[in-house]
C-alpha cells in the first residue's frame, strides 16, 4: 500500500515522502491516526506542487537546524541522579532527561528526537545521545551522569 506521510513517523519515514507498507498497518494505524493519506494520482500531483514551493524554504530551515547543532556539540552536559551503592542509580536517565538538560541551557529539543545510544542509562558515566533536528541534520552529543549531592 503507497501512502504519502503527513507527518514523520518513527521507523517508517519523514514527513512528505511516499512510501510503501503493509495494508494492515497503513489501513489500521497510519490512516486512522491522520500520520498518512492515500497515494492516489492526484495526490502526487498535489504533494509535488508543494515540494516545489517548499524547496527555497527548506533551505532556510536546515541552515537554522544546522546552528542549533553547533551550538548542542559544544555544551557540556551533565546530569545529576540519586545514587545506590557502587555507581548504580536510583531510576534511570533517558532522552527526556537529555531535553531537560538542553532545555536549561537555553536551547529547545522535543525529546522525541532525541536517542541515548543504549536506551536508557542506570549507571554513572559519560554516555553519548544523538539530536535529530530535521531529517538531514543529526547532532551527536556526549553526556555525563554525575552523582547529586
Amino acid at each position: 500500500m503507497e501512502l504519502i506521510l503527513k507527518q514523520d513517523v518513527e521507523n517508517v519515514g519523514f514527513k512528505d515522502d511516499i512510501v510503501t507498507v503493509k495494508n494492515g498497518y497503513g489501513r489500521n494505524f497510519l490512516i486512522p491516526q491522520g500520520y498518512a493519506v492515500l497515494a492516489t494520482s492526484s495526490a502526487k500531483k498535489v504533494l509535488a506542487e508543494n515540494l516545489k514551493q517548499r524547496a527555497f524554504k527548506e533551505a532556510k530551515i536546515v541552515e537554522d537546524a544546522t546552528k542549533i547543532a553547533e551550538t548542542i556539540k559544544g555544551l557540556e552536559i551533565k546530569i545529576a541522579s540519586k545514587v545506590g551503592t557502587g555507581d548504580k542509580l536510583f531510576g534511570s536517565v533517558n532522552n527526556a532527561d537529555v531535553a531537560e538538560a538542553i532545555a536549561k541551557s537555553g536551547t529547545e529539543v522535543d525529546r522525541k528526537f532525541i536517542k541515548v545510544v543504549g536506551g536508557t542509562v542506570k549507571r554513572l558515566g559519560k554516555y553519548n545521545a544523538s539530536v535529530r533536528l530535521h531529517r538531514t541534520v543529526v547532532a551527536d552529543i556526549t553526556f555525563e551522569v554525575v552523582a547529586e549531592k
